[in-house]
């Protein structure tokens, strides 16, 4: 059953590429670019095959420390949705610091590296990414939140910010900046402007990036990528220089 669901989404994810690419052609904002949609099929081909591994790895992590559970949440309609919440801050803070911190931005770096925007985009996701993030959730288990729950949470909330990475939808009106998040805001968290460094960390929601002071609404164009400039279209380099980078000034010191 997950294959098949796994499987109507990566047809609905295509559909999608196929209709943004036409409306890009027609309204010609040159949200595409063919070397860098390549490269991003190619890390998300690769991300897919690895999918298995990362998973089986989230739930040994979950389960080797359900056993020392500090309380026993039961599972209700007031417990998902606080789940639901908690698990979208926990999200918030691990996008913030991957920003913020050196080792966990020369992983993210792969996400922002591209100066074209576009659903492809967000499957642009370093593979190394997806056996470090699951650690960030281990606290929850270990305060009694569901595995199950935490995990659908992060399904929900993932296959949400596939639609926020287009530029095919504008501004939602008064739904801007009040508690979910929209593709105007993410637009701006992959702006190298210097009014758009480090906003709008949500991942589904917006809500937490207005608790703590990080959200900032679209104003201008924005200007994609990060502020070191272009990386290239080596799937490679755009998934290991950062990192590799990142490794040798470690060493230097």
């Amino acid at each position: 059953m997950d294959t098949a669901y796994g499987e109507l989404f990566f047809i609905i994810f295509i559909s999608l590429i196929f209709i943004e690419i036409i409306w890009s052609i027609l309204t010609k904002t040159g949200s595409y670019n063919l070397k860098d949609s390549i490269s991003n099929f190619i890390i998300i081909i690769i991300g897919r095959i690895l999918k298995p591994i990362s998973i089986a790895w989230g739930l040994f992590l979950f389960e080797m420390v359900e056993p020392i559970k500090i309380f026993t949440i039961p599972t209700n309609v007031y417990t998902v949705i606080l789940t639901f919440l908690i698990v979208e801050m926990v999200y918030y803070w691990y996008h913030r610091w991957s920003h913020e911190i050196p080792f966990l931005w020369a992983i993210h770096h792969t996400h922002h590296s591209s100066m074209w925007f576009n659903l492809t985009a967000a499957g642009r996701l370093n593979w190394i990414g997806k056996f470090t993030s699951v650690l960030f959730y281990i606290p929850l288990v270990i305060l009694g939140f569901s595995p199950i729950i935490i995990s659908m949470s992060l399904a929900i909330s993932l296959i949400y910010q596939f639609i926020l990475h287009t530029e095919a939808i504008g501004k939602l009106g008064f739904l801007e900046g009040l508690f979910l998040n929209t593709p105007s805001a993410h637009r701006v968290h992959h702006g190298s402007n210097q009014e758009y460094l480090d906003k709008n960390y949500g991942g589904m929601l917006i809500l937490w990036d207005r608790v703590f002071g990080t959200y900032v609404p679209e104003t201008k164009k924005v200007q994609y990528g990060v502020t070191t400039g272009f990386i290239g279209h080596n799937p490679l380099v755009i998934i290991f220089k950062p990192i590799i980078e990142y490794s040798k000034t470690i060493l230097k010191k």
